[in-house]
């Protein structure tokens, strides 16, 4: 199958996520797309520090694999998909702007 029909048909073999968007605790399934350059990894940091003040549990995927990152239709990473929403692309979001997207979740 080629890049445009895995685009198109929404099929993607990547190995970077195995999770449903949400566990049987209904625990957000929060998604880095990116390259896993600094920006990225900054990034995932941050999630993780606004999770930890909100005293939330989700599950951190990153996610390198292009073709997925494509078929959120982002031109610009990082990015930041709350159980299969883009809420932020382009941007390193600092924890308190995570916190902000997390609230209205």
């Amino acid at each position: 199958m080629g890049l445009i029909e895995k685009l198109f048909k929404g099929n993607s073999s990547s190995s970077c996520e195995t999770e449903p968007n949400t566990n049987e605790n209904n625990v957000l399934t929060i998604k880095i797309l990116g390259s896993g350059c600094k920006n990225c990894v900054t990034l995932t940091e941050n999630v993780k520090i606004a999770l930890k003040e909100m005293k939330l549990e989700a599950n951190v995927v990153k996610v390198t694999d292009l073709v997925e990152i494509t078929g959120y239709g982002i031109m610009s990473t990082p990015a930041m998909v709350i159980n299969e929403k883009v809420v932020s692309y382009g941007k390193v979001l600092k924890p308190k702007e995570v916190v902000k997207i997390l609230e209205k979740v």
